[in-house]
């Protein structure tokens, strides 16, 4: 698919509509979304220096339990060490520069496929055959490098940069905003990754406004949604966010007669959560689901993607009843958003018309332009 030519800087496009009144304001630009040059820029600007989650830390459960990805094109693993410590560090062999481990699973050590240098699950060299001739070699000095990782209720960040600000004090406001729904105490059911033709931000757009659940999920949970209930609030620096009210007999969403710390209308409520850039949480009284999101081109972005229930649906008899219709729920909402999403970005591609304005219930795609404009400024 071809993409578009533009003789005007994205940014400088996006600077112009992006701080608008909310009253008036308009969709990003064209441009923003379909550009290679803005994409190596937010990758540069915001994938290598945010938090990016790779998900819940009770998937990753055992020491040798581990997942690799690709972050600013940087090769690093997440893996879980002999003392049951999550740790993030570089997936390349300090001695030929192979990488190490591919996917997810588990491993009792780390051993590069191509010469045999074996490290521990805390990274540090264990065996290197052949190097006792070597007089500069030292064992000690070829640990393989750590990054930045932490837990935050339950979920796993990383991160290339060294100076990011800790996950707790950037997220402190959603942490005091939702400590009644106890979101570490979720119990992931299932994860996987795949991949859209789509631009990463055209399917974080999507997650940020409900005003397409009536249309887009007609047929799954757009008649259980209660459109004309949707609040969407001024957002924070670090996260916009919009509320919901499920309607009581769509049960997997409503708080369980076991749940005694929600009260009232939050015993139906849903945040939808839009941690910048790219994390995106559906967090209700009974389930939870989220997409974390990565650009591998301007049209295709790969998808971390898990979900699970609160722990008085994981405790109930009919449980795994309960993580079955889950599952199917949530696969047929993908494969609906997948859709939508997809004819988006060949929307997109058009030469023809531009972006139009923007409804109440997009509130979050406003304060979302303006975040990537202060990213990847003019």
């Amino acid at each position: 698919m071809e993409l578009m030519e533009t003789s005007v800087d994205p940014a400088e496009e996006l600077e112009s509509v992006a701080f608008q009144p909310f009253e008036s304001a308009y969709a990003m630009p064209k441009s923003v979304y379909t550009s290679q040059d803005f994409l190596d820029r937010e990758i540069s600007n915001i994938f290598a220096k945010e938090w990016f989650c790779v998900g819940r830390s009770d998937g990753l459960p055992n020491p040798g339990d581990y997942i690799t990805l690709n972050l600013a094109g940087q090769p690093i693993m997440v893996i879980r060490d002999q003392n049951g410590q999550l740790r993030s560090q570089v997936n390349v062999c300090r001695h030929r520069m192979s990488k190490l481990l591919e996917g997810s699973g588990n491993t009792k050590r780390i051993v590069c496929p191509y010469h045999g240098w074996t490290y521990n699950l805390d990274g540090s060299l264990r065996g290197a055959p052949t190097m006792t001739r070597n007089k500069s070699f030292d064992r000690k000095q070829m640990s393989l490098p750590r990054l930045k990782c932490e837990e935050w209720l339950g979920w796993v960040l990383v991160s290339l940069n060294p100076d990011v600000e800790p996950v707790s004090k950037k997220l402190t406001k959603i942490e005091s905003m939702i400590s009644d729904f106890d979101m570490g105490s979720y119990k992931q059911a299932f994860f996987e990754t795949f991949e859209w033709n789509t631009n990463w931000k055209v399917l974080a757009d999507n997650f940020m406004e409900s005003y397409h659940l009536p249309v887009c999920h007609a047929a799954t949970i757009g008649g259980v949604s209660r459109v004309d209930d949707v609040e969407c609030p001024e957002g924070f620096e670090a996260f916009n966010y919009h509320t919901l009210q499920k309607e009581e007999d769509f049960t997997l969403s409503v708080a369980h007669p076991d749940n005694t710390s929600l009260q009232g209308e939050r015993r139906y409520m849903t945040y939808l959560l839009a941690i910048y850039p790219s994390w995106l949480i559906t967090l209700t009284p009974g389930y939870f689901w989220y997409l974390s999101l990565y650009p591998e081109a301007p049209g295709r972005v790969r998808i971390y993607f898990g979900g699970g229930m609160s722990k008085e649906f994981v405790s109930s008899p009919e449980s795994q009843k309960h993580f079955e219709e889950l599952r199917v729920l949530l696969d047929e909402v993908n494969e609906e958003d997948r859709g939508c999403t997809e004819r988006v970005y060949a929307g997109l591609l058009s030469k023809f018309h531009d972006p139009g304005p923007l409804s109440h219930l997009e509130r979050p795609n406003y304060e979302f332009a303006q975040y990537i404009s202060k990213m990847v400024p003019a």
